[in-house]
């Protein structure tokens, strides 16, 4: 029996239905986003459409709605809690007709729909942790950018020298792009709250919060943060070389994350290279060999979320 012959087998239509309707979905929720995006200009069709009755009632549990809508503005993604959530259930739902067909066992359709229910809370936080790495060096000269700017502003006026940070375009990388958001919404949003909390979850450190904290008395009271902005500077510098060794060890467990799928792709191409037939059966015909790939991609999810939770700690 050849490889082509092998390849051909009983398998290979519900995974080329698998892939098509995985397609499928990437490009209706594209769709919608886009769509949603259009329609949100129109005020008078806002409350009378669908989606914003499903929003309203997510949005009376209060602390998960809230937090997932920080974490999608803060990646500046074009969906909105709601539309996110239904990706979610909507995968958990092709997660269990996937397992129903390839595993035809209850432990893999509960197992697989959980992997892809979970796959755009992951996918979303593990971007996130990727760009908080990229801008983690480059805070500290725009929080001296900032400094000076709110020394030439007259030292009251939080907006304005948020305004001229911004507008100088020294900031270094995506903290450019994050400074940017943080001045947009401080502009047009009317909840400084908000837009502060925001901030801090695209940036997701302890030095960050410190610097939110001094905005927002600036923003609620009106005091002159001078002092404490040039205390904060002081405290982050000194820190300085111990903020690159944490960075050091964030890139160590992110480097650890993606090992065990290198591994696992390693394993399974050398055996479909050399003995593709008895690959085939195994990993595809085999339920025991299925299995075995179901736990490998449980571990391998778990490992992920094992290192969000110590890149959480870590920063």
């Amino acid at each position: 029996m050849n490889a082509a012959v092998v390849l051909a087998g009983p398998w290979l239509p519900a995974a080329l239905l698998f892939i098509a309707l995985c397609a499928l979905l990437y490009l209706l929720f594209r769709r919608m986003a886009d769509q949603e995006v259009r329609q949100d200009r129109l005020i008078y069709r806002q409350d009378a459409r669908l989606i914003n009755r499903l929003a309203r009632w997510l949005a009376r549990y209060e602390t998960p709605y809230r937090h997932l809508s920080d974490l999608l503005e803060s990646m500046r993604w074009p969906l909105q809690p709601v539309g996110f959530a239904g990706l979610s259930v909507t995968l958990t739902i092709v997660g269990a007709g996937s397992g129903a067909v390839f595993f035809q066992s209850a432990r893999g359709i509960v197992l697989f729909s959980l992997l892809l229910g979970v796959a755009p809370y992951l996918w979303l936080r593990m971007s996130l942790a990727q760009r908080q790495l990229k801008t983690q060096l480059d805070f500290l000269p725009a929080v001296e950018l900032f400094y000076q700017c709110y020394l030439i502003t007259g030292e009251r006026n939080i907006r304005s020298a948020l305004q001229r940070t911004v507008e100088e375009k020294r900031l270094l990388g995506p903290i450019q792009s994050v400074f940017e958001q943080l001045y947009r919404n401080l502009s047009v949003r009317g909840d400084d709250e908000a837009s502060l909390r925001i901030f801090a979850a695209s940036l997701g450190h302890v030095w960050a919060d410190y610097y939110v904290q001094i905005l927002r008395v600036a923003l609620a009271e009106g005091h002159a943060v001078t002092d404490n902005l040039k205390e904060l500077i002081t405290d982050m510098r000194k820190a300085r070389r111990a903020n690159q060794q944490e960075r050091n060890r964030l890139l160590e467990i992110r480097i650890a994350n993606f090992t065990p799928i290198l591994f696992l792709a390693l394993f399974v191409g050398i055996n479909l290279h050399y003995n593709p037939e008895q690959a085939y059966y195994y990993y595809v015909l085999d339920p025991k060999g299925r299995d075995m790939l179901l736990n490998a991609a449980v571990l391998i999810v778990v490992s992920f979320i094992m290192g969000l939770y110590l890149s959480r700690k870590k920063m």
